[in-house]
């Protein structure tokens, strides 16, 4: 018995890819072998069928602007455990290993090496639908931000270039409310995605904005806890303490996007986080430090909801302060939300 799970373990093996625009450059361990294939589907066939061979454990890549997407999906399709990675953890990892020297094939190896050391977690990737959902949601920032900048040059041009300036603004504006019905359509024709937005909006100041961006973005919402959904958006506190040093807490990573809708709906019109906020400053609680429990606190409520699938009812909800929360507080509405 003790011989088979040692032939099971030393048959695993754990796998990197460094991706690039043109290729894929896959390392093997404890196999210590490499290979290169194109970065297309023909390529990626050809990756998956060499690594069907081998009882896989784990396959690392890194996320790298897009260009991992159609490798991370053919591979998880093939039924292969694949894990999208954050690239700072892997720099990271690699100081923290000696390997100070970069290049495709080194990265490849470091991935492998932090495949099986690391064993990241291995998440379901996002269906066809929410990719569509969140290349929408992304094609729809850059509008605006291109928006906001010609905008801001209006104005202030020669009278040519302002009339140029006029017309593009016009056009992203009817490129805005096209893909405002766009993502519209796309709710309401999925029966999950149309409950899940109508159970977002109930609680005050979330719009529509923030529905698509959370349904996109962040799937995990309402199959969490508390604490683990604090920690994947990025606005749970980590402690700086060693010795006697007693630091302060601050937040770390997690997703920008989530955090930037979540502002926005702290700062609209809340009366549960409105009266949070005061009970904070009248604390002595610093500005910045309530509006991120204000933040955190909203979430909070936001995974409540979709977890019990019930409407947030502000009148029997209540907002203790995070750090009671922590100690096992709980977020109370829409009739009996127990805690989340």
């Amino acid at each position: 018995m003790g011989w088979a799970l040692e032939e099971v373990v030393e048959n695993q093996v754990f796998v990197g890819i460094d991706v690039s625009k043109e290729r894929l450059d896959a390392a093997l361990r404890p196999r210590d072998e490499s290979f290169k294939v194109a970065n297309n589907p023909r390529g990626i066939a050809t990756l998956i069928k060499r690594l069907k061979k081998w009882r896989v454990s784990r396959i690392v890549l890194e996320a790298s602007g897009g260009y991992e997407i159609a490798a991370a999906y053919d591979l998880a399709a093939a039924g292969l455990p694949v894990a999208v990675v954050n690239p700072r953890q892997v720099r990271d990892f690699a100081r923290a290993t000696g390997r100070l020297a970069k290049t495709d094939a080194i990265d490849a190896q470091v991935l492998a090496h932090f495949a099986e050391i690391i064993q990241p977690q291995i998440r379901l990737l996002p269906d066809v639908q929410t990719r569509e959902l969140m290349a929408l949601v992304a094609r729809r920032r850059q509008v605006v931000d291109m928006l906001t900048a010609e905008t801001n040059r209006h104005g202030r041009a020669v009278d040519a270039v302002n009339r140029a300036i006029a017309a593009h603004v016009r056009w992203l504006r009817k490129q805005l409310a096209d893909l405002d019905a766009a993502l519209e359509r796309a709710i309401r024709n999925s029966p999950l995605w149309s409950e899940k937005a109508r159970l977002l909006r109930s609680v005050a100041a979330v719009g529509s904005v923030t529905v698509i961006t959370l349904l996109s973005h962040l799937p995990e919402l309402g199959t969490l806890n508390r604490r683990q959904i604090a920690a994947l958006v990025g606005v749970a506190p980590f402690n700086h303490d060693s010795g006697k040093l007693r630091g302060t807490c601050a937040i770390w990573g997690g997703r920008a996007q989530v955090r930037a809708v979540l502002y926005m709906c702290t700062l609209g019109r809340n009366p549960q986080l409105q009266a949070f906020y005061a009970r904070l400053i009248a604390a002595g609680k610093k500005p910045k430090v309530a509006l991120t429990a204000c933040i955190r606190k909203l979430l909070i409520m936001l995974n409540a909801v979709l977890r019990q699938r019930i409407p947030w009812n502000p009148e029997l909800a209540t907002l203790p302060s995070p750090f009671s929360a922590a100690r096992g507080g709980a977020v109370i509405g829409a009739g009996s939300i127990a805690t989340a």
